[in-house]
């Protein structure tokens, strides 16, 4: 039988007790700081039961809490009933910091007098390969601050009180053909010593799994929905070596690494390569590398961000044609879906589940298909409003011909990946759905109308999408858009657009997605998102500007719009969107299909005079 919540807690109680620890602390991450990651590294999922991608957990002798971001409020004290854990909204007023908290509770503890206290410790454990350098390095100061706590390291008590831990993924790893990458992987190696002389670095560590898998032109199946594999790179001035599970690499890509000028070495031997890494000094990122590796290198460091993801985010030629392609065979799923949704849910039966298996099914049958870039939010009404829900056997609910039903989906095609929002009138709306509707696709259309200077950063472009849900008082809190990547994970940076500053630059040939929202909890939600490039516009005296271009092909569900708030220049861009979505979409399909996507795509009705 698996363990209980409450036993898990009980058996980490245990081992704290004879260890001497105050407290333990569970990130999210595995060591190589990804925001997804595979089984392996759920430690604190496993302990909490809270399985949203962003959390922490923290557990003292008498006390359990979880912190996690408005994205998973909702979902989070859903997961969390009937367990000791504590719901911290992060970012709210009145919420402690982990460090705050941790204080407060262990100084409470210490000053009991009472026999039943097994032992009274101001140390607090974390496993050091699974957070960052500069994320330790900040907690240990924090937590000194808290009446002198200390922090220890080198620990992991998942080792030994999680019985039926997933062992890591050992799915053999695939070779990205150049027709889709575009460029080598000994030219991006070559690419990437040349930013390091820029930073007079003779080598780096590269830990970041997309990283090393857009770097080597490699893919592979470890994370679920993002097609990386558990390795890390090190690059010299004269060689690299990949440190992976040498099971998974088969003989043709053992090959393909030799020829270009990459030899092969065992993943739990990276740090011995650090060891013996010969070179005067080495970048490593404190904001990438794990602690516990960063502590093993002996070599100056030159503390610097890596350049890969710059490079990476970038999309060369190959690429941009690739995402076009892609967004064609999506859109010719999203199309026929959208087709066959209201008709099924006016015949009945139909669920948020299923709507979700049938799209996934429609994606499927598009050539280059590799499955799902993340889980897919298929939110109804009051479950729209839950900015990351996913259904459940428990939550499923049944859909109605009435309201709003909020479908966010993406894939990976092998030569792109999608991500994409449309919140739909299932029939009937009512007049606060429709206001709030048209407000996020003002904002989406503004957004997507901008026009701005080559280097500006994402929060400069952010006020854009807000301006008019500002004006009425309602905003979201989530990012507005983030980067995407080449058939890689669907979350990629630097560039963001978001209202905290973000200081990456945009430049042309960077993805990014377009998704504003505004959310009623226990009402409704409504959020409407399409991937765009930033392309070059014009040149002028003042410098180069960018535009974006929109990638996504699909129309916009016209049937909630509140015309009247609609600028001239707003129907303008809607209606040659979905001209554009017509073009490039009608020639992949026929009969029906055809029709409807005419019929989806005809100008807005305009104002009456």
């Amino acid at each position: 039988m698996k363990q209980t919540i409450s036993e898990k807690i009980g058996a980490l109680r245990e081992l704290m007790r004879r260890e001497g620890l105050g407290a333990f602390i569970f990130p999210s991450t595995d060591p190589h700081n990804s925001e997804y990651v595979a089984d392996h590294w759920k430690g604190r999922e496993w302990i909490s039961g809270f399985n949203g991608s962003a959390g922490t957990a923290v557990v003292t002798m008498t006390s359990a809490a979880l912190w996690t971001d408005s994205r998973y409020f909702i979902a989070a004290a859903e997961q969390l009933k009937d367990t000791e854990f504590v719901l911290m909204k992060e970012r709210i007023a009145g919420t402690p910091t982990i460090p705050e908290w941790i204080g407060t509770q262990l100084s409470a503890l210490n000053a009991q007098r009472s026999t039943l206290i097994a032992h009274r410790s101001t140390e607090v454990g974390i496993d050091g390969s699974v957070m960052t350098a500069a994320a330790v390095e900040q907690l240990v100061a924090e937590l000194r601050s808290e009446g002198g706590l200390t922090l220890r390291t080198n620990i992991d008590p998942l080792r030994t009180i999680w019985t039926d831990r997933p062992p890591l993924p050992t799915a053999p790893i695939e070779i990205q053909p150049m027709q889709y990458a575009g460029k080598s992987a000994r030219d991006k190696i070559a690419e990437i010593r040349n930013a390091l002389r820029k930073e007079h670095a003779d080598g780096m560590l590269v830990a970041t799994l997309d990283d090393i898998a857009w770097t080597l032109n490699l893919r592979g199946s470890d994370v679920h929905c993002n097609p990386v594999f558990v390795s890390y790179l090190l690059i010299d001035s004269k060689k690299a070596t990949l440190f992976v599970d040498k099971r998974k690499v088969t003989p043709a890509v053992a090959d393909y690494l030799r020829n270009e000028g990459v030899s092969v070495a065992d993943y739990d031997k990276v740090g011995q390569g650090l060891k013996d890494y010969f070179e005067y000094n080495i970048l490593i990122s404190p904001e990438e590398v794990n602690h516990t590796l960063y502590n093993k290198v002996e070599r100056e460091i030159v503390c610097r961000p890596s350049p890969i993801p710059y490079l990476k985010a970038v999309k060369n030629e190959a690429e941009i044609e690739g995402f076009r392609q892609s967004q064609i065979r999506d859109g010719v799923a999203m199309v026929k879906f959208l087709r066959w949704l209201k008709p099924a849910v006016e015949a009945g039966g139909q669920t948020e589940m299923s709507v979700d298996a049938r799209l996934t099914a429609l994606r499927a049958e598009q050539p280059l298909f590799r499955g799902m870039s993340f889980d897919t939010i298929a939110g109804y009404e009051e479950h729209g409003a839950i900015v990351h829900y996913e259904a459940t056997e428990e939550t499923d609910a049944a859909l109605k011909a009435e309201g709003l039903l909020l479908l966010d989906s993406g894939a990976q095609y092998q030569d792109g990946t999608t991500d994409i929002t449309r919140t739909i009138a299932l029939g009937p709306v009512t007049e606060e759905q429709r206001h709030v509707y048209t407000l996020v696709l003002k904002g989406h259309i503004q957004l997507a109308m901008l026009c701005f200077p080559d280097g500006a950063s994402g929060t400069q472009l952010d006020a854009l999408a807000r301006k008019d849900m500002w004006a009425e008082g309602m905003n979201f809190l989530h990012g507005t858009g983030h980067g995407v990547g080449s058939y890689l994970c669907v979350h990629e940076g630097p560039q963001q657009i978001r209202m905290e500053y973000r200081p990456a630059k945009f430049h042309a040939g960077m993805t990014v997605t377009n998704e504003p929202g505004i959310y009623l909890e226990g009402r409704f939600g409504v959020r409407i998102e399409n991937l765009m490039i930033a392309m070059p516009y014009k040149t002028t005296a003042f410098g180069d500007f960018l535009q974006f271009e929109t990638l996504t092909l699909c129309p916009i569900d016209t049937a909630p719009i509140d015309v009247e708030m609609l600028t001239e220049d707003e129907i303008q861009w809607l209606d040659n969107y979905h001209k554009m979505v017509f073009h490039r979409l009608s020639p992949h399909l026929d009969g029906e299909d055809v029709a409807w996507l005419r019929e989806a795509t005809k100008p807005l009705e305009r104002k009456k005079a």
